[in-house]
């Protein structure tokens, strides 16, 4: 079957293979940003699973937290206060 078949159905279409955890890590770190070509963004949109990009995310998201956390303390202690 040619892939413009009208009788062809979306579970004979070839699957694209599942984006690693180390392809991810780039996408949503971008996307904190609002930096992403628009190219890699349909890429993405096809190799990355939502559940990729949620533990991606809250992960960032927590170490962001804690490295404002310390950079606060270390600002507050150099202080003097």
């Amino acid at each position: 079957m040619q892939p413009s078949d009208p009788g062809r159905t979306d579970s004979e279409a070839p699957r694209k293979r599942d984006a690693t955890w180390l392809e991810v890590v780039p996408a949503v770190l971008s996307s904190f940003f609002g930096v992403r070509k628009g190219k890699a963004m349909r890429e993405d949109a096809v190799s990355i699973r939502p559940h990729q990009v949620i533990v991606v995310g809250l992960l960032a998201a927590a170490i962001f937290v804690v490295c404002l956390i310390f950079f606060v303390r270390f600002i507050i202690r150099s202080a003097g206060a």
